[in-house]
């Protein structure tokens, strides 16, 4: 065959092709006469060989051969790529990285003159591969692979895109920093000056403005904006005469992209009204992902909550200078009201610190809550779609391990967003009877593993101990905890040990433990703690670690637990003689809960029962449906409850309604309540990712908090239908 010419020769003629996937089959068909390679036929025996390993791996690689940097790479790899592929299979990697190639050809040459490797963590890189550029990051591992000679033949790139971590990671970080910082601002023009510039430093616009409505939403004024580079124009801003029709886009509650690609909008609504519209302007035509939406969906909401609860402590300052005011002539008129006046400021210099306080927590617990919020709603799916993969594996036990990791690692996100929760206050805990060696055996893998290989963890707890009173996930938390603790005290390795024993009333134990209780002592033998830092480290948001290492929330967390499950929690620690942190927990007369099993068929819908599921969001509400098919149930869905009603008066009929409660024109419970109206017997079950509903909210109907498992749903279905009377009166709420 001549050199260039294309048969489709079968798959025995170049056997190193055997099992490469689309890739193989593709090098197998493509006309190579172009390339600098030459025909597969003709490659050396080692790029033969290496490409026969590169093809089947289920890791993205890409192999640059050749002084031209020829790219050649594996099915995985193709995906990461964009539009990119399939024209930059054979082609010389300057042809289509071009865009990156003054970053890209340093590290590729750098690698094939030396032989060293090089490898990088969350590495930035701009790419072109679809209709917009992005800068995407990945963890990547490049190498040079030799011919049988000894020269160079090329570099081997291993990658990992993290792009969406890197994101999720900024994001989360910027909101937290955020805020910590708003509270201690008290005028609403420092915290508007410094929003809009931590905005602008963030996202690298030009000019970032906050404009407020003047009482119409067609008239919006801009008191002050941030610029770079730009020019400053405050005034009025009127929608009507701006880039796009923004009234009517944005009055649906999301960020607005500028009809010149160079600017976006994001309002603060309140109810259908617009309070404030958040303005970011760049330099050139600049696409704004969904994670930078989010991030300034958030920070709108937050910004503006910040502004109006200054202005009314503003407001409140002056009503205090006018009380000042008069009491000064009171005390000219009448000297003998000099105590009481003296009593009255102080009462209100009092009440004005109390508020500030309050205002700080406040902000906190929202910011916490909407964060636990917004995670919450990601898990759902996650956790319901991965569960049922894992029921019906159709791959190899490797993928079933990787999707028993990928369950466990979403279950511990919903543990640490129960953790947020519990901080801001809006987590009731649930106590039960647990057996404390059996919790620190089940984690002792897990302690391991955050610990590392160079601490050890030894254990000494009587099996027979008495069970204790506790909420087994938070105290799985505090545990893991301060076990991180002391993993952190210890840099250059160690020992952790974990004890427990029981008394009752001992002289030695702090003031608040009384009764009989079980204490369980986590020690290491790292560098201590000061005086200073063991006095502030039960004080929210105090850490000794590094930014972004610690939030300073895990101990203040600990101890809230410890006291409301009726123990104590107590830290001595001297410099270079380690920490011991003790915890006491109240003895329980009860039996073991079992934890909840995995359902599969035990809990199944009886017969062919119809499920109304209504939900706004339709990534969660399409899990939440395959989860009830799974469980025997036929689903129909509904995107909001107009969509439901209509169905309803098409002639659906229903066995049980399934719904969320926090949705855009109408809540959950609202829309129940007016079903049970025309069918009283109605089984009713509300999913939620709000944490901080009362019982009059949810109108006493059954409730199953975001996110949940398929055994989860199954069981709060499964008692939902076993009350055989009649459902007239709704059923006393779960407020847990």
């Amino acid at each position: 065959m001549k050199s260039g010419q294309n048969n489709h020769p079968d798959q025995a003629k170049l056997p190193f092709l055997l099992g490469g996937g689309s890739i193989g089959s593709q090098i197998q068909t493509m006309d190579w006469s172009g390339s600098p390679l030459g025909a597969p036929q003709q490659w050396s025996l080692s790029l033969k060989t290496l490409m026969a390993t590169i093809l089947p791996a289920q890791a993205q690689i890409v192999l640059f051969w050749g002084p031209e940097y020829v790219a050649l790479y594996n099915d995985a790899y193709s995906t990461t790529i964009g539009n990119k592929h399939p024209r930059a299979l054979g082609r010389p990697a300057q042809e289509n990285w071009t865009e990156l190639w003054d970053d890209l050809e340093p590290l590729l040459s750098g690698v094939r003159n030396t032989g060293q490797t090089f490898s990088a963590k969350d590495r930035p890189f701009y790419l072109e591969r679809s209709a917009h550029g992005e800068t995407a990051y990945f963890d990547v591992s490049y190498s040079a692979v030799r011919e049988i000679d000894g020269s160079v033949g090329g570099v081997l790139c291993v990658v990992s895109e993290t792009t969406q971590k890197v994101q999720f990671e900024r994001r989360q970080s910027f909101l937290l920093e955020l805020g910590q910082a708003l509270p201690e601002l008290t005028e609403p023009e420092q915290i508007e000056a410094y929003a809009i510039e931590r905005v602008g430093q963030q996202l690298g616009a030009v000019r970032v403005f906050l404009a407020e409505s003047q009482g119409d939403d067609q008239q919006m004024r801009i008191a002050r904006d941030w610029v770079n580079g730009a020019i400053s124009r405050v005034g009025d801003l009127t929608c009507g005469e701006s880039p796009v029709r923004l009234t009517e886009q944005l009055g649906r509650g999301f960020a607005v992209q500028g009809a010149d690609a160079a600017s976006v909008y994001v309002p603060v609504l309140r109810g259908s009204s617009i309070d404030a519209i958040l303005g970011v302007e760049f330099a050139a035509p600049h696409f704004v992902d969904e994670d930078q939406c989010l991030l300034l969906e958030d920070t709108a909401k937050r910004v503006w909550q910040a502004i109006t609860h200054a202005r009314s402590e503003r407001a409140l300052r002056a009503s205090s200078a006018h009380l000042e005011a008069t009491f000064a002539e009171l005390l000219a008129l009448n000297e003998s009201l000099e105590e009481r006046v003296s009593a009255m400021l102080a009462e209100r210099e009092e009440a004005n610190r109390q508020l500030h306080e309050t205002g700080k927590m406040e902000m906190i617990g929202q910011l916490t809550g909407g964060i636990a919020h917004d995670f919450n709603n990601m898990l759902t799916p996650i956790i319901a779609s991965l569960e049922l993969i894992r029921r019906r594996p159709e791959d190899t036990q490797r993928s079933v391990r990787l999707i028993d990791g990928a369950l466990q690692a979403a279950e511990r996100a919903r543990i640490l967003v129960g953790r947020l929760l519990s901080f801001a206050r809006r987590q009731t805990l649930k106590p039960q009877t647990v057996c404390l060696a059996t919790l620190v055996n089940d984690m002792h893998e897990l302690m391991a593993r955050s610990l590392g290989p160079t601490i050890e963890v030894v254990v000494q707890i009587d099996p027979q101990l008495p069970n204790v009173l506790v909420d087994p996930h938070q105290l799985e938390l505090a545990l893991l905890n301060l076990v991180v603790n002391a993993r952190d005290a210890m840099a250059n390795g160690g020992r952790v040990y974990l004890a427990a024993g029981v008394g009752e009333d001992d002289p030695d134990w702090p003031e608040s433990v009384h009764g009989r209780q079980v204490w369980l002592q986590v020690r290491d033998s790292g560098c201590g703690m000061s005086e200073e830092v063991l006095e502030r480290c039960f004080e929210p948001f105090y850490s000794t670690k590094q930014v972004g290492k610690g939030s300073g929330l895990g101990l203040p967390m600990v101890q809230g637990l410890a006291a409301q499950s009726g123990g104590g929690f107590a830290i001595d620690s001297q410099p270079g003689q380690g920490t011991r942190a003790t915890l006491w927990l109240p003895v329980s007369r009860g039996q073991v809960c079992e934890p909840l099993a995995e359902v599969g068929d035990a809990i199944m819908a009886p017969g062919q029962m119809q499920v109304l599921l209504v939900d706004d969001e339709d990534i969660v509400r399409n899990a939440t449906a395959l989860q009830l098919r799974d469980l025997g149930y036929r689903v129909t869905e509904a995107a909001s409850p107009a969509q439901a009603r209509r169905m309803l008066a098409e002639g659906l009929a229903m066995d049980v309604l399934v719904t969320d409660q926090i949705m855009v024109d109408e809540t959950g419970a609202r829309f129940a309540q007016q079903l049970r109206q025309q069918q009283p017997q109605l089984p009713v079950l509300i999913i939620t990712g709000y944490a901080n509903l009362t019982p009059r909210e949810l109108n006493g109907f059954a409730v199953l908090r975001k996110p949940f498992r398929r055994a989860e749903l199954a069981e709060s279905l499964a008692q939902l239908l076993a009350l055989n009377s009649p459902l007239s009166e709704p059923p006393e709420a779960s407020t847990g």
